[in-house]
């Protein structure tokens, strides 16, 4: 070679008219290979979006009505039957229980304001207006919780004692075209 200082320029101005004529051609050649690369990568995107599309067909025609059927037959009686279970409870065991308590305690109350006011049990006590929640209030959360406690139990039977909700018995297969 040449001078050690020098830039590089001499070393190409010093190739052959036949080594320039193949740097040339390669550099044609990658130049054709990268616009057929950009062409194939464009084709790429379109089967790419044409799949994603009937993905959703079939998504729409396939999976969510066998999705739609299995919680209609499987699902939905059970979350029904955890419901009226719920208000069976609420309306036969719980109401009944805290109505007692509830009227034993305002009973016992009523008497304890009588005895220390010196007023007779069968006076009729005024009773001043309250401040916060009523029974009323107290009496709708408790049913609530039950409600919701038999609901959240009917959803965890249906899911608990029901695998094939969630694992598919076959293989999907290629949709034949």
């Amino acid at each position: 070679m040449g001078n050690p200082y020098s830039n590089g320029q001499e070393s190409i101005v010093s190739l052959s008219r036949k080594r320039k004529k193949e740097l040339r051609r390669l550099q044609e050649e990658a130049t054709q290979l990268w616009e057929n690369q950009q062409v194939l990568v464009g084709h790429a995107a379109d089967v790419a979006r044409e799949a994603g599309r009937q993905l959703g067909h079939f998504n729409r025609e396939q999976v969510v009505p066998v999705v739609q059927d299995t919680y209609n037959r499987k699902v939905a009686p059970v979350v029904d039957q955890g419901v009226r279970f719920g208000k069976h409870v609420v309306d036969d065991k719980v109401v009944p229980i805290v109505g007692g308590v509830v009227g034993t305690a305002l009973t016992a109350w009523d008497i304890a304001n009588a005895k220390r006011q010196g007023i007779a049990p069968r006076a009729r006590v005024v009773v001043p207006e309250k401040k916060g929640p009523g029974l009323g209030s107290i009496v709708a959360l408790i049913l609530g919780a039950a409600a919701a406690a038999g609901v959240l139990y009917a959803a965890w039977q249906a899911l608990r004692a029901d695998d094939e909700l969630w694992v598919a018995d076959d293989p999907l297969a290629a949709p034949d075209a």
